[in-house]
């Protein structure tokens, strides 16, 4: 097999392959045997035509399509090995010559990883950054814990206030008439949440269990269903319940109810420890995110539209993902978002152009500083995993493919090529 690259505009090459006449004749045997029970001529069995005879009745060229699939991907891979390339989505193939007793020759045209003008990467400035943990997060905190612990009980002895959750029924109208989706029955409500129109749960405050009442409200101008947006709703509502919340004491009971501990004083120290080890995670991703930033804006690369069409088709998958674990599917979402598909990558275009980007430049500095992954590196992580989906780490090693090993790899390199970004990094 003989092969040529020529190199085009936007990342694209063609390469012209010449495969042997002994090769294609190996792949028109193989489709002659896997074709030739489709064929019936009298004075034979079924299988059993002889393969000149059905060229002779259907013409030499009858293997030749299942031929070229044959041969094709082995020489195109071939190619593609012997010349370096990195292709980022399918060929274009195109047959230039094929014919009995002479080599196949075909041209395939395909996009391949671009390369990365690297600008400064090592020494720069970025912002320092600090989270500092304060007794007043730490208080914060347990407050939180106290809400979450909570008992909702019914009040009858005053009126409704912001923090009340409200049991009601509501009707809502347009112009004196009923709109879709506007009523509801024992609904709960709470007040101050601002999970209703604007307007609508401060109308509610001082008022009775048992009370029936008129809201007027107006709907945003970019409310969610067009036919509502800007329009003034009047609302007919009956409050059946008041309900508030009761807040458990602060004490070493409570941290014996919420936690391990015996103690008030050992959940607030536990607590801090946590939100200390939180702030700092915190403050390593954004210094990560902070150096990535400012490496990519020193380097050039003109990405192909198929790298990023890539990334948006994991980015939507992972979004639909998302949906379905909260209980709803894309069609549902675009049906409430009055939005498409289109929309929704055209949303995520940005992000998508700054992933691939990212990728690609720490791909390269990671190979220019010859930064690799070490067997224990390797084998750590493998650990990490296994555990992670509850495997055996013998039997989960058994079965990764080449292809799952060198995808760890490439995850392993990035996180050190990030890590040597950031060591080499001054934080001012």
């Amino acid at each position: 097999m003989n092969s040529t690259v020529e190199k085009k505009e936007n990342n694209k090459v063609t390469l012209k392959i010449e495969v042997e006449e002994s090769k294609f004749e190996e792949g028109i045997q193989k489709s002659y045997k896997k074709n030739r029970g489709r064929f019936n001529i009298p004075g034979f069995r079924k299988g059993k035509v002889p393969r000149k005879i059905i060229e002779m009745n259907y013409g030499v060229e009858v293997f030749y399509e299942d031929a070229v699939n044959f041969i094709l991907p082995e020489a195109y891979d071939k190619a593609i090995e012997e010349h370096g390339l990195e292709p980022v989505d399918r060929p274009d193939i195109d047959i230039e010559e094929l014919e009995k007793g002479k080599p196949v020759i075909f041209k395939a045209e395909v996009t391949v990883k671009p390369e990365v003008d690297l600008g400064e990467y090592k020494g720069i400035e970025v912002e320092k950054v600090e989270y500092n943990v304060t007794e007043d997060d730490v208080d914060e905190e347990i407050k939180n814990m106290q809400e979450r612990n909570a008992r909702i009980i019914e009040v009858e002895d005053r009126k409704s206030k912001e923090g009340d959750t409200l049991v009601l029924d509501y009707e809502g109208y347009i112009d004196g008439e009923k709109f879709e989706g506007g009523s509801a029955e024992n609904q709960t409500l709470e007040l101050g949440a601002n999970k209703f129109i604007p307007g609508f749960e401060e109308q509610l405050v001082e008022k009775e269990a048992g009370e029936e009442t008129e809201i007027k409200v107006t709907f945003p101008e970019d409310y969610q269903a067009e036919d509502l947006a800007g329009k003034e709703a009047t609302f007919k509502v009956k409050i059946h319940e008041i309900k508030e919340k009761e807040l458990p004491e602060l004490d070493d009971e409570f941290a014996k109810d919420v936690s391990e501990f015996d103690t008030l004083e050992e959940l607030k120290e536990d607590t801090k420890k946590k939100l200390e080890e939180q702030a700092e995670n915190k403050e390593k991703a954004e210094r990560e995110n902070n150096v990535i930033e400012k490496v990519n804006e020193n380097c050039e690369v003109d990405i192909p539209e198929a790298m990023i069409e890539s990334q948006l088709e994991n980015e939507v998958r992972n979004f639909e993902y998302r949906l379905r674990y909260q209980g709803l599917d894309m069609d549902k979402y675009f049906e409430l978002t009055n939005t498409s598909l289109e929309d929704l990558k055209e949303q995520m275009r940005p992000n998508a152009e700054k992933v691939v980007k990212s990728d690609l430049v720490l791909e390269t500095i990671g190979e220019k500083e010859d930064i690799e992954v070490t067997d224990e590196e390797l084998n750590e992580e493998l650990e990490k995993l296994a555990e992670q989906y509850n495997q055996d780490i013998a039997k989960f090693k058994k079965n990764m493919r080449d292809q799952d090993l060198d995808y760890i790899k490439k995850g392993i390199i990035k996180k050190k090529t990030v890590q040597y970004l950031v060591d080499n990094a001054k934080m001012v």
